[in-house]
């Protein structure tokens, strides 16, 4: 893996930390939105991770031995809703109440959500340091001639 790789690395997961601060962000603004259907009340999402991998270029090298898989970071496979159940509340006098008088609230429990957007901003910013660490190696490097 060559010092390229790590930018490249690095930027893909702030992408992907991006989307996951966007869904997260999504579900708290959407939090207290009610429905009188089901099938309209807004569910939270939550982004699918999966590492990118890539085989290896380089064949008959000295680590034959070694798995020919190298990463090459992190991609989206998609934006999913949640399957947890909505929450009911008698209110039969809210404008939005059904016919036997119940407003739907979405699946989003602010607590959790809040907990993984600290989490997301956390990974984001340790990818932004990981470019920093990078850019200053390569910075160094550079000297090294002089």
């Amino acid at each position: 893996m060559s010092l390229n790789n790590v930018f490249s690395i690095a930027g893909s997961g702030m992408s992907a930390q991006s989307i996951r601060l966007n869904a997260t962000s999504s579900n708290i603004a959407n939090a207290e939105t009610v429905s009188s259907s089901i099938d309209e009340t807004y569910r939270a999402r939550y982004p699918v991770f999966a590492h990118a991998l890539n085989e290896a270029q380089q064949e008959g090298s000295l680590f034959d031995d070694q798995p020919k898989e190298v990463g090459q970071g992190v991609r989206v496979l998609g934006v999913v809703e949640s399957q947890q159940e909505l929450e009911a509340r008698y209110d039969p006098n809210h404008p939005m109440a059904d016919e036997d008088g119940y407003v739907f609230y979405p699946n989003v429990n602010v607590v959790e959500q809040m907990a993984d957007m600290i989490s997301a901003s956390r990974s984001f910013q340790t990818n932004v340091d990981v470019l920093n660490t990078a850019k200053t190696m390569m910075q160094k490097v550079l000297t090294l001639g002089q």
